[in-house]
């Protein structure tokens, strides 16, 4: 497929989520599917790496903490429908884009210097993305006709 096609393809499933950048400590809300139920697990952690990707749905981010001694790494798909919300808890001062270096750190020698984010500075309002969501979908049917004309011609 050439770049012209993915990107359009990419735009449907595009949301709206707060900037996520190495140093953060975030609170990912993912759903969960066990047999019948479906229910919300919580992974919080520190951001050690972003990964930005060809096109906006590629984009991931890993997320790392430490349970009972043990360092526990989870790579997430920032667009995932599975992704309910992202919460952006404390933000860290970094010099590097990746903090590999974590890993072989513990104690004091694995602290950075954080500050605790106010309640709306990295939300993302719900009224936004209903209303966006909409007019996607009201734009969407009358652009679908242009999209498939302009692919022909790049073609």
């Amino acid at each position: 497929m050439t770049s012209v096609t993915l990107h359009a393809q990419a735009k449907r499933y595009v949301r709206k989520v707060p900037a996520i950048e190495p140093g953060f400590t975030v609170r990912v809300y993912e759903r969960i599917q066990e047999g019948a139920k479906e229910r919300v697990q919580v992974f919080e952690g520190l951001v050690i790496s972003t990964h930005r990707g060809h096109i906006p749905t590629d984009a991931s981010f890993t997320v790392r903490k430490v349970v009972s001694g043990i360092g526990v790494e989870r790579v997430f798909s920032v667009h995932s429908p599975a992704i309910e919300k992202i919460d952006v808890k404390k933000v860290a001062k970094t010099r590097r884009a990746k903090l590999f270096f974590l890993r072989g750190r513990s104690g004091k020698s694995a602290r950075m210097n954080e500050r605790f984010t106010t309640e709306g500075e990295y939300s993302v309002p719900v009224e936004e993305i209903v209303a966006e969501t909409e007019t996607e979908a009201k734009t969407e049917t009358a652009g679908e006709e242009t999209e498939a004309s302009e692919v022909k011609a790049a073609v």
